[in-house]
């Protein structure tokens, strides 16, 4: 019979593993990927209409809106998920700032350098301390600024009458559309650069595998 999987740490001494990601958590995260994948894609065929031309503009949008709203609702999973487990400190800054920036810097010149030559990694991953400085600011960034920012934009957009007095406020729908765009720009961004450093493991394919089975591989 299976046993539930637990939320406390687990460790593979004999391979030197350790059991990063929890079933929800990878669920999530390739729920969240297609997802944004196919805002992308969607996004690109409205603004782009003669350019692609796979569908009609108006299926686009529809298609774009269910998503958006899709999106939103694993946004707020994923945030509440990580209040009650407890993990969301796995986001959080060190309080020490002299400390946090001295290994957001060992970090930085790691994966500028050391990744190449065979460096040491500066930052023990651990189920509770999963992410390096660097990514704990930018994950930070993209969860509790970039996407909030994304879905007001979107429904802004999708109902201009109900948030006349919003989009009068904050500049015209010129400006709203401009930084729905640029949120669009980021998040195009972060994914192709999360794709390539997911390929920045013992082996290419190593973070990617993590991401199924939950285990990190050994990393020397």
């Amino acid at each position: 019979m299976t046993q539930p999987e637990s939320t406390t740490e687990r460790i593979d001494v004999k391979q030197e593993r350790v059991y990063l990601h929890p079933v929800p958590v990878r669920i999530w995260h390739w729920v969240n990927a297609l997802g944004f994948v196919l805002l992308i894609l969607t996004g690109l065929q409205i603004r782009y209409a003669d350019l692609f031309n796979v569908i009609s503009f108006e299926a686009a949008a529809q298609w774009h809106n269910w998503i958006g709203i899709f999106v939103t609702a694993n946004w707020f999973l994923w945030f509440f998920y990580y209040i009650a487990s407890d993990k969301i400190t796995n986001y959080h800054p060190d309080l020490d700032a002299a400390s946090f920036f001295k290994r957001f810097f060992a970090q930085a010149e790691y994966y500028g350098y050391g990744i190449f030559v065979a460096g040491k990694r500066p930052h023990d991953v651990q189920p509770h301390d999963k992410f390096n400085p660097m990514q704990k600011i930018t994950y930070q960034f993209m969860m509790m600024i970039t996407v909030p920012i994304t879905v007001l934009t979107g429904l802004m957009m999708w109902n201009v009458e109900y948030f006349e007095g919003l989009i009068n406020l904050v500049g015209g729908i010129r400006v709203v559309n401009t930084i729905h765009v640029v949120m669009f720009i980021m998040f195009t961004f972060f994914i192709f650069m999360h794709a390539y450093m997911g390929m920045l493991g013992a082996k290419w394919s190593s973070h990617y595998k993590e991401m199924i089975t939950g285990w990190e591989e050994p990393h020397d």
